[in-house]
């Protein structure tokens, strides 16, 4: 399996679209929307660590796409012929998610230590840097659902739609603050929103509120289950 892990880690590095979409893409927006007009310290600090966790949200979505290409290719048709159990193939894809946030989530904080000058002490950028990676496996595994239910194209465009509605609706563009009361109230419950929480709060010198951690546990089983769902019924498939 820690073959096939470095198969697919190099495979997705080496795709164009996901080095811009995942990566370069989370770091202009920062700069963007940091660097227009009057814009605090802490605004930049927010802004940061909303659009690291954007950038691995895409970056863990587009696991499902590639899942979705294999499956029209055949690519997992043979995997099920190799000694590798069906477990072992979905762990290792989940694991390649888990990897390739990795570079979104580091570049988007750079941009905001060495760009903004924003401030945080070295536990603080590690503490941020890793709950915001484990707290992407959640949105691995809704990609991964995707691309085992859907085909190469219905996955590309539910994913995007996924990426962008769960990154409005959970405030990693802008401030929850400046939603109408009753979309506050949604996004309390979005896993975006309780995702940028994590690496939030670190940011600010204190630990995650346990709701947090609760809201963001519940879509991970949720997610998990619907990525199993997937799988089982794409069998016949692929």
């Amino acid at each position: 399996m820690l073959d096939y892990l470095r198969l697919e880690v190099r495979r997705t590095l080496r795709d164009m679209t996901f080095v811009i979409g995942g990566i370069a893409m989370p770091v202009m927006m920062y700069l963007l929307f940091t660097n227009i007009g009057q814009s605090d310290g802490k605004w930049k600090t927010a802004s940061m660590v909303g659009m690291a966790a954007y950038g691995a949200v895409g970056s863990a979505l587009n696991t499902g796409g590639a899942v979705a290409e294999d499956r029209a290719i055949g690519w997992l048709r043979q995997l099920r012929v190799t000694p590798m159990t069906p477990r072992e193939v979905v762990t290792g894809r989940a694991l390649t998610g888990a990897v390739t946030v990795l570079p979104a989530i580091v570049a988007v904080l750079a941009a905001g230590g060495l760009v903004n000058g924003v401030r945080l002490s070295p536990w603080q950028w590690a503490a941020t840097a890793l709950l915001l990676w484990l707290g992407s496996v959640p949105f691995t595994l809704l990609g991964l659902g995707n691309g085992y239910r859907l085909t190469g194209a219905a996955t590309g465009v539910t994913n995007m739609v996924c990426n962008l509605g769960l990154a409005v609706v959970g405030g990693l563009w802008f401030p929850v603050a400046l939603f109408p009361g009753w979309l506050r109230a949604v996004s309390a419950y979005t896993p975006t929103n309780r995702f940028a929480q994590l690496g939030g709060s670190v940011a600010g010198g204190h630990a995650p509120a346990p709701g947090a951690i609760l809201v963001l546990g519940a879509w991970l089983l949720a997610f998990g289950s619907y990525a199993v769902l997937s799988y089982r019924r794409s069998a016949g498939n692929i």
